[in-house]
């Protein structure tokens, strides 16, 4: 009996180990592929996300060398020979220049020199066209402005056009956007050189509507010494730098002696004198 006991106990004893195997076999196969996808799709979050990654960073990079190679294109072409617009802005190709720093009178502003008007503006664009006399131009861009043309430094045979243009008297330093011909300038007015020989309202104000004071008639310097009704001498004092115009038959009409270079001039009217600046000799 013992023994059947014994025999009975051994046998359940390995069916249950045999039950527990499988159950743990079951219980941790489904861990097992559960993991598997997991690890699965980890992988491939992994190499979606670095693959889209590197495929926007090329195209990045590509637009950013285009946009290099356009830049440098646009510098090599901003050269060549230039078309004349008006005493401060030039054409090269299709690219409309507008000159840095300076600023030189309007194509159709006329100045005031020894009593007479004359066309400055449109001497500058002469003058512009002479110094560049279909020759080569390179300028370098400095800016855009607001209406879409560039500022640039040009220059042509190595020379800063846009230094002469200031240091000929033909503009003025444009002091709003540039102090870098400000020297120019001071050594243009100091020689009463384009149109520092007379009167003249800045550009920048002649396009706000500001006007040159004064009748004086367009006339030729010729006819101005001769003629009856310009007679009326504008002195400068080299003492005080005051101005004084002398009418004919005052006391020192005969002696004084009128030196453009120096800004004095002649006048038609004592009307045109007086709203010059001048006042009369002993008054």
């Amino acid at each position: 009996k013992w023994i059947a006991m014994a025999v009975a106990g051994t046998v359940v004893g390995m069916v249950a180990a045999i039950i527990f195997v499988n159950v743990a076999s079951t219980l941790n196969s489904p861990r097992a592929e559960r993991t598997q996808p997991a690890d699965d799709r980890t992988a491939s979050r992994t190499d979606a996300r670095d693959s889209p990654r590197a495929e926007r960073t090329q195209p990045a990079d590509d637009r950013t060398a285009s946009r290099t190679d356009a830049r440098e294109k646009f510098r090599t072409d901003l050269s060549g020979r230039a078309r004349v617009i008006d005493g401060d802005t030039i054409e090269l190709g299709t690219a409309r220049v507008r000159l840095h720093g300076v600023d030189a009178p309007e194509s159709d502003q006329s100045c005031v020199a020894q009593g007479a008007r004359w066309p400055c503006g449109r001497r500058a664009t002469r003058a512009l066209a002479g110094r560049l006399g279909g020759r080569t131009v390179v300028c370098e861009e400095r800016d855009r402005d607001r209406y879409g043309r560039i500022v640039a430094v040009c220059r042509q045979g190595g020379r800063d056009v846009n230094a002469w243009l200031v240091a000929e008297g033909w503009a003025l330093a444009y002091r709003r956007y540039s102090r870098e011909y400000v020297d120019e300038e001071s050594t243009a007015r100091a020689a009463r050189k384009g149109v520092w020989r007379g009167e003249f309202v800045a550009p920048w104000d002649w396009r706000r509507g500001e006007r040159l004071q004064g009748t004086a008639r367009p006339t030729r310097p010729a006819e101005q010494a001769s003629s009856k009704r310009c007679n009326i001498k504008g002195n400068i004092s080299h003492n005080s730098g005051k101005r004084i115009y002398h009418m004919p038959g005052d006391r020192d009409y005969a002696r004084t002696r009128i030196s453009p270079s120096r800004g004095e001039r002649w006048f038609c009217t004592e009307g045109e004198a007086r709203a010059a600046g001048w006042r009369r000799a002993g008054r």
